[in-house]
C-alpha cells in the first residue's frame, strides 16, 4: 500500500529530469577575431643567398728592399692611417750601395772641375797659336763626358736614396692591421708579405645566383644583407651582374658596394636577399590560412541578419612572399578575414571584432 505513493513521486522526478534534457542549449557567444582586410599591395619577388663580402681597399704590403726585420711598429687588429709607419727593415746593402754612390758622384765632380779647367788651358793655349783646334775640341769632348758622369752618378744617388727610404715600410691606405706575417730578425726580400692592410670602411658583396632568376636582373636591383634574426642591417644596390653564367655551377655572379657601418668584415659569408622584382598584389597571411583534405579556406567576415558571422570560403593561393600567399582566387579587394582564433571558429558561427593585439595588423 505504501509504494503507490513513493512511485508516483519517482514517476514525477523521472519526468521532470527528462523534461530538462530536452530543453534548447544556451547558444554560445560571439567569439572575438582579429581581422585583416585584403588591400593590394608591394609584393618582392626575392630570393636568399649566401654571400661573400671583400675589401677593394685591402692592400698587402711587400717590402721595397731586402734585409733583416729591425722592428714592428703595428699589431694585428690596430686601425692605421695612410703613411703610418708598419715595419723597419735594417738595410745596409742599401747603406752601402748609397756610399758607393756618393763616392762616384764625388769623384765624377771631380772630374768635370778638372776636365773644366783642361779646357779653360786649351782656349787659352789656342788663342796664343800653340795647342791645335783638334786638340781644343778633345778638351770640350772630355768636358761633355765628365758632364755625363756627373749627371749618371747623381741619379744613382738619388736612387740608392729612394731604396734606402723604403726600409721604412709605411701603410699605402688607411685602414686595420690583419696578420703580421714576419718577426723581428726575419730576412725579408722584395717577394715576402709583411702584412695586409684592409680599409674594411667600404666593402664588396659577391652573391651567386641561379642563371634562370638572374634573367632579367639588371644593376641597380636591390639587395638586402640580413642579419642572423632576418632583420635587414645593410641596403645596397647591385652593381655589377654577369654577362655569362659559370659553366660548371650554372650560377651569375652579382656583384655590390655599401658602406660599411654595422661592423662587418672583409671576408666574412652573410646572408643576403636579392630583390629581382617588385609588384603589387593582394596576398593573404600564412595565419589566415586553414587546409583541409589538400584545400585551403579562409574565413571572410560578412555581415547576414543583421549578425557578423565567419564564413568558410575556399580560396586559391600562389607562392608565398614575404607578406603571405599571393591570392589567385576566392577573395577580392575589400573582403575582410579572420587571422586569429580559426581553430576555435566554425561556418556561420558569429563573431565581435576586436581591435589588434599587437602592431602590424589592421583590424577593420
Amino acid at each position: 500500500m505504501c509504494r503507490g505513493p513513493l512511485a508516483l513521486l519517482w514517476l514525477i522526478a523521472l519526468g521532470g529530469c527528462r523534461g530538462g534534457s530536452g530543453s534548447a542549449p544556451p547558444q554560445q557567444p560571439p567569439r572575438p577575431v582579429e581581422v585583416l582586410t585584403i588591400a593590394p599591395s608591394a609584393a618582392r619577388d626575392s630570393g636568399e643567398y649566401l654571400g661573400s663580402l671583400l675589401s677593394r681597399g685591402s692592400v698587402t704590403v711587400l717590402p721595397q728592399v731586402a734585409g733583416y726585420v729591425r722592428k714592428i711598429h703595428v699589431k694585428p687588429g690596430e686601425r692605421v692611417a695612410a703613411g703610418a709607419s708598419l715595419v723597419e727593415i735594417d738595410a745596409r746593402e742599401e747603406n752601402a750601395a748609397l756610399t758607393s754612390a756618393g763616392a762616384q758622384a764625388a769623384s765624377a765632380r771631380a772630374g768635370l772641375v778638372l776636365a773644366q779647367k783642361e779646357l779653360a788651358r786649351a782656349q787659352q793655349l789656342n788663342r796664343d797659336g800653340v795647342v791645335s783646334a783638334q786638340e781644343l775640341d778633345r778638351r770640350r769632348a772630355d768636358v761633355s763626358a765628365a758632364q755625363a758622369q756627373l749627371r749618371a752618378a747623381g741619379a744613382e744617388v738619388s736612387q740608392r736614396r729612394v731604396a734606402l727610404s723604403n726600409n721604412l715600410v709605411k701603410a699605402p691606405v688607411p685602414g686595420v692591421i690583419g696578420n703580421v706575417a714576419v718577426r723581428l730578425g726575419d730576412y725579408v726580400t722584395a717577394t715576402t708579405p709583411l702584412t695586409t692592410v684592409a680599409k674594411a670602411n667600404a666593402l664588396e658583396l659577391t652573391v651567386s645566383v641561379p642563371a634562370v632568376r638572374a634573367r632579367g636582373l639588371a644593376t641597380g636591383a636591390p639587395i638586402e644583407i640580413l642579419g642572423q634574426d632576418g632583420s635587414v642591417l645593410v641596403k645596397c644596390e647591385a652593381f655589377y651582374v654577369a654577362a655569362e653564367a659559370d659553366p660548371k655551377t650554372q650560377l651569375v655572379e652579382v656583384k655590390a658596394t655599401f658602406d660599411n657601418t654595422v661592423g662587418l668584415r672583409p671576408n666574412e659569408l652573410v646572408r643576403a636577399r636579392v630583390v629581382y622584382r617588385t609588384s603589387e598584389v593582394m596576398q593573404l597571411p600564412v595565419l589566415a590560412v586553414q587546409r583541409q583534405s589538400g584545400q585551403t579556406f579562409a574565413f571572410v567576415i560578412v555581415e547576414r541578419d543583421n549578425q557578423t558571422i565567419a564564413e568558410r570560403r575556399p580560396v586559391k593561393l600562389g607562392d608565398i612572399g614575404e607578406g603571405g600567399y599571393r591570392i589567385e582566387g576566392g577573395l577580392a579587394a575589400g573582403d575582410r578575414v579572420a587571422i586569429t582564433s580559426l581553430q576555435m571558429l566554425k561556418d556561420g558561427a558569429p563573431v565581435v571584432i576586436q581591435a589588434p593585439a599587437g602592431p602590424g595588423k589592421a583590424a577593420h
